[in-house]
């Protein structure tokens, strides 16, 4: 199980790469940013909507407060603006969250439902901790493959880049 202080740095992570993202989703054209391009939430507009979606799903089975949107395809906000406001906040609400846990915490068990299904599951925190951090990283692959193939580049999101500019001495 991984302790506390790994789901820290994955907070601080999914933030920073959220930011780079959303920079480059900036650049495009409303046309591109809409365009249907074949992914499972079809644009970038679609797969940005989708994981503010499940990050708030997912807060509030953890925090029980919060919005939790009823559809895993939901459009929250139709303008990247609105969207990119939004997505600040939560990033800031999932390390704030994230910074109060503990390895105790994190090897509890939590409830909570499918947004699919009534049925109930029962998981390790720190488990449903793994699969959110990835879930993140693997739509965010997504939007970086749709930005690489609608103007021919895309941010570098790579955790040991992350880490390294992490550990860089400041000031």
């Amino acid at each position: 199980m991984a302790s506390a202080a790994h789901y820290r740095m994955f907070s601080h992570y999914n933030a920073w790469a959220n930011s780079r993202i959303y920079d480059a989703a900036a650049r495009l054209s409303n046309e591109q940013y809409r365009a249907d391009r074949g992914a499972f939430f079809k644009s970038v507009h679609g797969t940005l909507n989708h994981l503010l979606v499940t990050d708030r799903i997912w807060m509030k089975r953890f925090t029980g407060q919060g919005e939790a949107p009823d559809r895993l395809d939901a459009i929250l906000f139709e303008t990247l603006e609105e969207l990119r406001a939004a997505r600040e906040a939560e990033d800031r609400r999932i390390i704030q969250w994230v910074e109060g846990l503990d390895d105790r915490r994190a090897a509890a068990t939590i409830k909570y439902r499918r947004v699919s299904s009534p049925e109930e599951f029962e998981q390790q925190l720190s488990l449903a901790l793994a699969h959110w951090f990835n879930h993140q990283t693997h739509h965010r692959g997504q939007v970086h493959a749709l930005l690489t193939g609608l103007v021919g580049k895309a941010p570098e999101l790579d955790l040991l880049y992350f880490q390294r500019l992490s550990a860089k001495p400041t000031g």
